[in-house]
């Protein structure tokens, strides 16, 4: 008895410490869980006629966005499939853009500020709620931790003594008062959403910290070691008799390497760095990647990395942000992940609510 007053009350004021953040990080992931399919409502220039012919090539994107913005750095292109436009990220005034273009004849269609759009601010305050980054991703995952704790505490607090007690513990008293309501809200919701948000918090920290995207790895590899992927060093001696764009050749490669991907990038990192392409099976599912790095200057072909070698660690660490969110599993998933994110929205709510009656309670007597 004397270890669950111990808990409680720690329960109680990692609560109270953290209960706000935790609110906040919540409710914007449910906001977030649907971006995607808001955007697509609410703006038109995301889809585009399907033809039957092939995308334009991204050194030409480059071309139209620099003759639009002749001080832009276009050095990413982006090909998010057959009924979307292509997007070029652009630098323009040190301030980040997205340009859209039509993927089959280069015709622009809108510029976007990505720091304006409201799904970006939700992003950024869910992840470091528009703190300095590096304080406000340790706020987060400090109070992320805080709780897992009251996750575990909470499902102690919550057990029966006696079997026989178990029937009142998985259901909600509705005919109750609003207060009894409450506390039962608070603890049978936390008891069915625990594990999953559990998952959901511990996918959630790695955007916080690096030890736990390498615990995903090593967790994926079950301790096993794997060699490590590395790209080959430049050669900077190299030079090209060719007039094709580096760039060209190299999502040209990506292409014939994943005929059935749909969407593709290709980043330009300088000269000094190798062009980097990468492939997904699906539009807008940023899981299941594959890799290809080329030389800079020539377009010869480095390394590749597709998503069928990858060793089951680097899996799982691509997987994350669709556990995460929820979109690994589709349409359906993200609805999991809105409702968890909804109920553990709730959890800091009605406890506060608990804490609050009770300090009143006491005031009284």
């Amino acid at each position: 008895m004397e270890i669950k007053k111990k808990i409680r009350f720690l329960h109680k004021w990692l609560g109270l410490t953290s209960g706000l953040i935790v609110f906040i990080v919540s409710i914007t992931g449910c906001v977030f869980c649907f971006h995607d399919e808001i955007k697509d409502l609410t703006r038109d220039y995301r889809k585009v006629e399907i033809q039957e012919k092939s995308f334009i090539l991204p050194s030409k994107l480059q071309q139209n966005a620099k003759a639009l913005f002749p001080d832009a750095t276009a050095d990413m292109v982006v090909f998010y499939g057959k009924d979307r436009p292509a997007i070029v990220y652009a630098s323009i005034d040190k301030e980040a853009y997205n340009l859209y273009f039509n993927p089959y004849s280069g015709k622009f269609l809108k510029q976007e500020k990505i720091d304006d759009d409201f799904f970006i601010i939700i992003e950024k305050l869910h992840m470091y709620l528009l703190l300095p980054e590096d304080i406000g991703r340790q706020v987060v995952g400090i109070s992320t931790i805080i709780f897992i704790v009251m996750l575990f505490s909470g499902i102690v607090l919550w057990w029966p003594k006696k079997r026989k007690d178990l029937k009142n513990r998985i259901k909600i008293k509705w005919n109750a008062k609003w207060r009894r309501v409450n506390y039962d809200w608070h603890n049978v919701s936390g008891f069915y959403i625990s594990i999953f948000v559990l998952i959901i918090a511990l996918t959630g920290l790695t955007f916080s910290y690096e030890w736990m995207h390498k615990t995903m790895n090593f967790v994926g590899n079950l301790g096993q070691d794997y060699p490590e992927y590395v790209v080959p060093a430049i050669d900077s001696t190299l030079t090209s008799s060719s007039k094709e764009n580096p760039m060209d050749i190299s999502l040209s490669q990506a292409y014939k390497m994943k005929p059935n991907d749909e969407m593709f990038f290709v980043w330009y990192q300088g000269e000094k760095s190798p062009i980097i392409t990468g492939s997904y099976p699906d539009a807008l599912d940023f899981d299941h990647q594959s890799n290809l790095h080329f030389h800079p200057k020539t377009g010869e072909l480095l390394s590749v990395s597709l998503y069928e070698n990858k060793n089951p660690g680097t899996k799982l660490q691509e997987m994350n942000y669709g556990l995460h969110t929820g979109q690994y599993f589709g349409l359906t998933g993200k609805i999991i992940a809105f409702i968890l994110s909804l109920f553990a929205a709730a959890l800091p709510v009605t406890g506060f609510i608990i804490f609050w009656g009770r300090r009143n309670k006491k005031s009284k007597k």
